[in-house]
């Protein structure tokens, strides 16, 4: 059999060939070598790389190997450092947890810290690299976490969702009264809540007021697109929460269930008067602590902080209480809007009642 000639840029990558084709050549190159051929033209015949051919020779050769040596042989891989059991135990450590609840100092998870606890409770050492391609084939992935404080009561939260406010809600049935959810609020005319584009290492620059104006705003907002808001000076205070109560009730003809969070303000003995001095028109129920999420008016005002004077700060004249007066009057306008804070995650246990 004549050999093919070489050509240096048509080599075959063996990587590329199946097992048992790589198998079939090296045993076909070893019957012309022992014809006669020379090792040099055999391999060259193949498109194989010169030197390949004196690899497989040497591997054959030693007695009771000679062909042997050449069948293919599956490729174990790298063994795995922990047993499916053990990755599963992983996942069910960083899912919804923290280190601190393991004992370890920090707060955050990182492949690091990862990598320790793997030590501590199963005596394997891996590097942060095996960390972390364990935890992408896990479908975990590095994530800016939302901030929940941690006096926050997983108990009341869920029973105010599966409990208190499906209460709230056949009383309000039976009234045929109205439920609005409260919070308040302040604006800077200095805030600057976006980001813009720049060029890289020159931090862009924003012209603002160089005078400071801050103003508060009230609102309660419903899951049938109702609306109402108020703005204010300064801080509240029970009185000031009074009087924007007796705005809030001004001219409406049915009662309300009004759902507000525990500040101090909104628990003083006047407040507690003037609620009673409305004869069940007005009732207040309490959200859980620490659990601003439950609340879809706080969904109003990341909206208007967003697309309002973050975007657009002031210009020359323009009054601070008069933009955000606009601002809120254009989302009361806009019922589907308002209709739309209901379907946040957060707050999926409110029904369009």
């Amino acid at each position: 059999m004549n050999a093919m000639p070489v050509i240096c840029d048509m080599k075959v990558d063996g990587r590329t060939l199946d097992h048992k084709t790589l198998e079939q050549i090296r045993r076909m190159a070893f019957q012309r070598i022992r014809e006669g051929e020379k090792p040099a033209k055999v391999i060259a015949s193949f498109g194989f790389c010169r030197t390949t051919i004196y690899k497989w020779m040497n591997a054959s050769a030693g007695r009771g190997r000679g062909l042997k040596a050449l069948r293919s042989t599956r490729g174990t891989g790298r063994p795995r450092s922990l047993t499916p059991a053990q990755e599963r135990q992983v996942f069910r450590w960083i899912n919804g947890r923290n280190p601190l609840q393991y004992g370890l100092d920090f707060g955050l998870w990182t492949r690091q810290i990862v990598s320790i606890l793997i030590k501590q409770k199963f005596g394997v050492h891996m590097g942060v690299t095996a960390v972390g391609r364990l935890l992408a084939k896990m479908g975990l992935t590095p994530q800016k976490p939302l901030q929940r404080a941690y006096q926050r009561d997983p108990q009341a939260i869920e029973r105010w969702q599966r409990e208190s406010f499906p209460a709230i809600v056949s009383k309000a049935k039976r009234q045929g009264a109205q439920i609005f959810f409260w919070d308040e609020s302040g604006f800077r005319a200095d805030s600057v809540h976006g980001k813009t584009w720049g060029v890289r290492g020159q931090t862009p620059v924003v012209h603002r007021p160089g005078q400071r104006q801050s103003i508060s705003a009230a609102s309660a907002v419903n899951a049938r697109g109702g609306f109402w808001f108020q703005t204010y000076k300064g801080a509240l205070s029970g009185e000031l929460f009074v009087e924007l109560l007796k705005r809030m009730m001004r001219h409406r003809k049915k009662p309300v269930h009004l759902v507000i969070d525990s500040l101090p303000a909104h628990k003083k003995a006047l407040v507690r008067e003037y609620v009673n001095s409305t004869h069940g028109r007005l009732t207040l129920h309490f959200l859980p602590g620490y659990a601003p999420d439950l609340n879809p008016d706080e969904l109003v005002w990341s909206h208007v902080k967003r697309t309002g004077t973050s975007r657009r700060p002031l210009q020359a004249g323009e009054h601070l209480d008069e933009r955000i007066d606009a601002e809120l009057a254009a989302v009361q306008r806009n019922p589907k809007l308002i209709r739309s804070f209901f379907q946040a995650p957060s707050v999926a246990y409110i029904t369009d009642w």
